[in-house]
């Protein structure tokens, strides 16, 4: 009796169970649809099931198909809402809170996937005012698939903008829905698909990447599940080791380097800084730090908090021996709060467990060393004592199966397909330098092959040029970021492209800069000029037009001067270069005429070549329009 009733049941939930209509991961409560386009929602449910929509006071019919898929069309709607839709088969779903403005689909590496809450430190004041209702996101999850393209996101939610939610937030979408929404007064979506690290490659579909044979190639080989199980297992297994035997031989575990220890012979360094530049010398593997601090009465009672810049590349945090804060690799910024236990009157001991995986280790320049509690900071720069806890050979190298071709695309963009949105923001590029050359013709196919996906010829476009990173040069010379930033610059042939100029908004020692609010307004300046049809705004800086040679000298033409040129900083144009007919490109002299640019230099008596902030850190560069935004970088010849 007992197995005939669990077999009636297992029926049962099969031919009912299964009948229940089921929405994607998009179509939920919170939603932002696009207003003036023709909507789509759809979903899954039995074969040849009646699915019923009730929406604004109308009610819409379909059934699903032989294999239980389904769609209901809605006319185009205003801007507005909240509205609320019913659907109902054998179940029932209920959607409220819905409304009707632009969605952006928010895509790229690790500078569009950053969330606010790496930025609470940049901007206090922006989180604790982030009440906009009107704003929402929607977080697609980091997965990939080489096999086949997904109907579905496994998660995933809306969400509207309040001091906790914006955390999770895209912080360059998040700035930009802020300046859209403030002028247009609009509900702005922001649908953000990022993955840091992620090459262009890998968001573009399987068939538009069969023009690329290697990557093509790549994306073939990969479809092999146990191919990727041996990869991950090996990986793992490898590193697993390197960590076994580094804390096997750590002096500073053995010896709980972490309590206060005798240190007198510890070395001594300054922080911030790289101990390749001292004694150790380029060692790899694991080095304790200690800074003796002397703590006020008026620091006592308090939650605190601890900045330690950045660090190369991992990092575990003791103070007076008890743990405070870890990070395992070398991006995030050291940011660690402790409660008021902790500190003690008097002195106090910061110990740093840091361990090194390739290259030189360290404390990153430039950076914010400081221990704070409520109004009062002690500054941790100056000197601090070490001592190598274990050497090793460097860490060996992973492979990164998520960034392979195709694996994001078919993951993260294929389950967006129906869900109208307005246009596109791509933040990426860092990861094809190594490569520079063919940027241009992959980021061709991707907006095309994305222009496809949502069958929109014309999908407006807007991307970043990459910032301003590393060390600055005192010649010119050649650089891959300007080669890339070069290529990024020649996508503006593609039609209803945009690109946000951002040569001013980067820092040398990090490859994620802090500055996004201008990125975000940006990015807004371009969408109002290309999308919404503001053609007042001066969306850009002065991009070069045409030259002239005269004797010897090169009368530069520019587009986009706005109320005209001008020099942001000092007296004099910085990051100007020109050479002859062989390319060997010598420092330039440059001054402003009557909005064009006159460019020579006494040392090249017949320029040919001239280029401007051609460099991975044009930093100085100081051609703008009195609109304060930068001239994009550019080369350009004598034809």
């Amino acid at each position: 009796m007992k197995k005939t009733a669990i077999l009636s049941l297992l029926v049962f939930s099969f031919l009912y169970g299964s009948a229940q209509i089921k929405l994607p991961k998009l179509i939920s409560s919170g939603m932002i649809l696009q207003r003036s386009d023709t909507i789509k929602v759809w979903g899954w449910a039995a074969a040849s099931e009646n699915i019923s929509l009730d929406f604004n006071k109308k009610k819409y019919n379909t059934k699903a198909d032989k294999n239980g898929n389904w769609e209901i069309k809605l006319m185009p709607q205003q801007a507005g809402g909240p509205y609320e839709m019913i659907f109902t088969a054998s179940n029932k779903i209920v959607l409220k809170d819905i409304l009707f403005g632009d969605v952006w689909l928010c895509s790229g590496q690790s500078n569009m996937e950053l969330p606010m809450g790496r930025l609470i430190d940049q901007y206090p004041e922006a989180i604790a005012n982030a009440n906009h209702p009107q704003i929402r996101q929607f977080l697609v999850p980091d997965e990939y698939d080489f096999k086949q393209k997904r109907n579905d996101l496994s998660s995933g939610k809306w969400q509207a903008a309040n001091p906790k939610t914006v955390l999770d937030f895209s912080a360059a979408a998040y700035f930009f829905a802020l300046d859209i929404n403030k002028k247009y007064h609009i509900p702005i979506g922001i649908i953000n698909a990022a993955l840091g690290g992620s090459p262009a490659q890998a968001w573009i579909s399987e068939s538009a990447i069969e023009k690329f044979p290697a990557y093509y190639k790549e994306a073939q080989k990969f479809k092999d599940d146990q191919l990727i199980k041996q990869i991950e297992t090996d990986d793992q297994s490898l590193s697993n080791a390197w960590y076994k035997n580094l804390n096997t031989n750590d002096l500073g575990i053995k010896n709980n380097w972490k309590a206060n220890v005798e240190d007198s012979d510890w070395a001594e360094m300054n922080i911030p800084g790289y101990w390749a530049n001292g004694s150790l010398g380029k060692t790899n593997g694991v080095v304790w730090f200690k800074k003796d601090i002397i703590i006020p009465k008026s620091m006592i009672g308090k939650p605190a908090k601890l900045l330690l810049g950045r660090i190369v590349d991992a990092d575990s945090v003791f103070i007076n021996g008890e743990f405070v804060g870890a990070t395992s690799y070398q991006y995030p910024p050291r940011r660690y709060l402790f409660n008021s236990g902790v500190l003690k009157e008097g002195k106090n001991t910061v110990t740093v467990k840091l361990i090194n995986n390739s290259g030189n280790g360290g404390f990153v320049e430039d950076k914010a060393y400081q221990l704070i509690t409520g109004q009062d900071t002690i500054n941790l720069k100056g000197k601090w004592k070490y001592k190598l806890g274990a050497k090793s050979v460097p860490a060996p190298s992973q492979t990164f199966i998520r960034w392979k071709p195709i694996g994001l695309y078919n993951a993260m963009i294929a389950p967006l397909e129906d869900y109208k949105i307005k246009g596109v923001l791509w933040y990426q590029g860092e990861a094809n330098t190594g490569n520079a050359k063919e940027y241009v013709e992959l980021m061709q196919s991707l907006i095309a092959d994305w222009r496809a996906t949502w069958k929109k010829p014309l999908l407006p476009f807007i991307y970043v040029q990459l910032p301003n990173f590393m060390e600055t040069k005192d010649k010119p010379s050649e650089s891959n970021w300007a080669e890339l930033r070069f290529q990024q610059r020649a996508l503006l042939s593609v039609k209803n492209t945009g690109m946000a100029v951002a040569i001013d908004l980067g820092e040398w020692n990090d490859i994620h800069p802090l500055n996004k609010q201008d990125i975000g307004k940006r990015l807004a300046l371009q969408a109002a000029h290309l999308v919404y049809g503001d053609k007042k705004t001066v969306s850009s800086g002065p991009t070069f037009k045409s030259l002239i040679l005269n004797k010897n000298k090169l009368i530069l033409s520019f587009d986009n001067v706005g109320d005209g040129l001008v020099i942001k900083s000092g007296s004099a144009l910085k990051y100007f270069a020109v050479a002859g007919a062989d390319k060997k490109f010598v420092w330039a002299k440059a001054e402003i005429q009557h909005n064009k640019v006159l460019v020579w230099s006494e040392e090249i008596a017949n320029p040919v070549y001239v280029r401007y902030a051609w460099a991975d850190n044009p930093e100085g560069a100081n051609l703008y329009n009195r609109n304060g935004l930068p001239t994009e970088p550019f080369e350009a010849s004598i034809k």
